[in-house]
């Protein structure tokens, strides 16, 4: 872990906490309860975990005020001890990464507005006329498009695609490999085969938003394809064109979202779920993990569908039954009527 080095007293002043215990205490890094020394700092939250707290040797634990009396260390006392904790892995993770300057291999296009305080990494491409604020950091192999507008404090990892005039706000995370703005799969089909439909929309990232890797986000065909603010997408996750996804919405690993769909706030879509386009999901809807969304969701609540894990031979038997379930229900409903 990172070697901070910082006194109790310091790490308090940090994340607001109380401080009870010695403000001497030098912390050089954040470990779990059951490996921290002497010299690190641990957090507890889940009572499952309460022998762990009672045994730990860290230099301090983060913990609420009704379980002080439990720990036998020194104390940061908080409202929520997690969200405290990763505050502070935060601070020291963004700490370690972040080195101001532009490198020399760095292409710069004309008419670019540069902050200042920017980072970017070696053979990063930057086109015309692109706009990056204060705080940025963009790693290597990069490519940042003509018209691109990225806002503070937003950091890339190496080789992240932007294509032009895509749009992000403050404090977005854009792993490795994610591509923002390719076109979207526009095609007309003629009598001579298909046409490509000129994607003329843009993709827009609101404020807090992270975006895992080599996740791709398409552009619009006219309107633009918009992620909120507080959005968190896993990896692998392609969203098309035109798409829109509430605020506060996370999503899994290996999702699809078809173009036009509309994504309500605060939704849980669970690992390789496939959405189909031109429909809606509303508010605080929970989808679990396989699940293939055909049609509108229209009220809140948790929604699944497929068949879980069965035998090989089972799984056989029930789809061949599967697939004369409506001949045995119409001879149901007809032996029904007639008695």
């Amino acid at each position: 872990m990172t070697d901070m080095r910082r006194s109790l007293k310091e790490i308090a002043e940090k994340i607001n906490a109380t401080l009870i215990g010695d403000a001497d205490v030098m912390i050089s890094s954040l470990a779990s309860l059951a490996t921290a020394d002497s010299s690190q700092l641990s957090f507890y939250k889940d009572p499952r975990y309460l022998n762990n707290l009672q045994d730990t040797t860290a230099g301090a634990v983060i913990l609420t005020e009704s379980d002080q009396d439990k720990c036998n260390t020194n104390c940061l006392i908080v409202a929520d001890p997690y969200q405290s904790f990763i505050a502070l892995a935060e601070f020291l993770s963004q700490a370690t990464h972040r080195k101001t300057g532009i490198h020399d291999s760095v292409v710069m296009g004309k008419d670019c507005q540069i902050a200042a305080d920017v980072t970017i990494g070696p053979n990063t491409f930057i086109g015309d006329n692109v706009c990056i604020a204060q705080g940025v950091y963009i790693g290597p192999n990069c490519i940042i498009e003509d018209h691109c507008v990225i806002d503070e404090d937003c950091y890339f990892w190496g080789n992240v695609a932007c294509y032009h005039s895509v749009q992000i706000a403050k404090r977005v995370m854009v792993h490795s490999g994610v591509v923002l703005g390719s076109d979207g799969f526009g095609n007309h089909r003629t009598a001579t085969g298909w046409t490509k439909v000129p994607q003329l929309g843009t993709v827009r990232i609101g404020n807090d938003v992270e975006i895992g890797a080599n996740t791709t986000i398409d552009r619009g065909a006219l309107d633009d394809t918009i992620i909120e603010d507080g959005v968190k997408l896993d990896n692998l996750i392609q969203i098309a064109h035109n798409v829109r996804i509430g605020s506060h919405t996370v999503i899994a690993a290996c999702v699809g979202i078809a173009g036009s769909a509309i994504i309500g706030k605060n939704c849980m879509i669970g690992g390789a779920a496939c959405i189909n386009g031109h429909i809606e999901v509303t508010d605080n809807v929970i989808i679990t993990g396989m699940a293939m969304v055909t049609s509108a969701i229209t009220k809140p609540g948790m929604y699944s569908s497929g068949t879980g894990l069965l035998p090989s031979r089972e799984w056989r038997k029930n789809a061949v039954r599967f697939r004369h379930l409506d001949k045995e229900f119409r001879q149901i409903k007809r032996d029904l009527s007639e008695r």
